[in-house]
This record gives C-alpha cells, structure tokens and sequence, in this order.
C-alpha cells in the first residue's frame, strides 16, 4: 500500500515538474523592433542682385547701363541645378546708332528694351517671346552645393538707345526668377553637368508646369 501510494506521489511530481517546464518553454521567446529613421532632403535657394540700387535707376536715358546682378545661393541642405529665368520688355520704337543716325531706315522694329551679356558659367535652355517679353532661360554650368553661390548671370544691362518721345514716362520691369532642383536621380545620367541640368530641368518643367511660382510657360 505505501508502494502505491509513492507511485501516486511520484506520478504527481513527474506531472507537476513536465507543467513547470513546458511554461518555462513558452516564455524563453525573442523580439527584435528596429525604427528607419529618414530625414527629407530640402532643396531652398536664395535669390539676390548685390549691386541693383532701384533709388538710382528710377528714371533711364537712352543707352545707359544699369548694374543688375542677379545671383543665386543655395541655403538648402542638398546639391542642386540651379537656373535664371530673365523677362526682357518688348516695344516696337525706332533705335538710333551710337553717332545719332537712325537704325532701320527709321522705322519702329519690334525688339528688345534692355540687352545683357551672359556670364560664361551659364548656358542658355531657350528664349522665347512671350507676353510682350524676351523671356530667357538659363542653367547654371557646376552643381551648386549647400552655401555656395553662383556667379552672377550678368553684371549689367543696357537700355537701348530708343529716340525721344516714344515711350517717355512708361514703366518696365525686368523680372529675374531662380529655380532649383536636386542633383540625385534628375539628370540624364552622361556625367556632363550642362546636359545633365537640361535633363532635370525639363524634369521640373513636367512637374511643376502651371504651377505658381514656376517657369514662365
């Protein structure tokens, strides 16, 4: 009878202990959690003309030349194409050469109020009229990195020599626009930083066309 009954006990124990470990089994697990952590890249220019004083060039005479030079800085925190996009006037007025003599048999011609000279770090994307302006489009020749600036686009413009009485008192204004976009996965690939400008900058074209604040188009 004792032997029976330490059967029992030891039958129980047996029971107890296989519970005991089978719970300790189905705590011994592992978990690992990880967070990509990303920041977003900002793209941020900064436009400036240095040596433009509008107090000084409230009233233009013919021929004069006027310090405009308009300058890009990139305060963002990624490489970047940078672009100039400048808005010439267009008058039909009759121009007179350097001696006084009278352009054109003197007779009106529809042209450009103000001319400029291109710095050589720029390359010109197109030209084209529009809405009574010249409007040029220019790429910058170097990737542009955080904090560097351009070179200007030019260091002046000239007004034409445009004969009296024919647009006297009138107003223009020659609007200068700046545009970026990332270096990274925009160009077309070629390694030529002009070619890969014009990739990118057709690229922001098809983006952002009709869009505030964006190319003339």
């Amino acid at each position: 009878m004792n032997k029976k009954r330490s059967a029992t006990i030891f039958t129980a124990l047996a029971l107890a202990l296989s519970l005991t470990i089978g719970g300790s089994i189905a705590y011994l697990t592992d978990s690992e959690h990880t967070d990509n952590h990303f920041t977003v890249g900002k793209v941020d220019i900064e436009l400036t003309e240095p040596n433009w004083d509008e107090d000084e060039n409230q009233e233009l005479e013919a021929g004069a030349d006027v310090e405009k030079d308009p300058t890009l800085t990139n305060v963002g925190i990624n490489d970047a194409y940078v672009y100039l996009e400048v808005q010439i006037p267009m008058a039909d007025v009759i121009t007179a050469a350097a001696d006084g003599t009278r352009l054109n048999d003197g007779e009106p011609v529809h042209q450009q109020l103000f001319t400029f000279r291109a710095d050589a770090d720029w390359t010109l994307l197109q030209q084209e009229e529009l809405n009574g302006n010249m409007v040029y489009t220019y790429s910058y020749n170097k990737i542009l990195a955080p904090t560097q600036s351009t070179s200007p686009l030019f260091t002046s413009v000239t007004f034409a020599n445009v004969v009296e009485g024919q647009i006297d008192g009138n107003e223009y204004d020659i609007p200068v626009s700046g545009f970026a976009i990332q270096t990274s996965n925009t160009g077309d690939g070629s390694g030529n930083v002009p070619a890969e400008a014009k990739a990118a900058y057709e690229k922001y074209v098809n983006q952002n066309l009709e869009q505030p604040g964006t190319v003339t188009k």
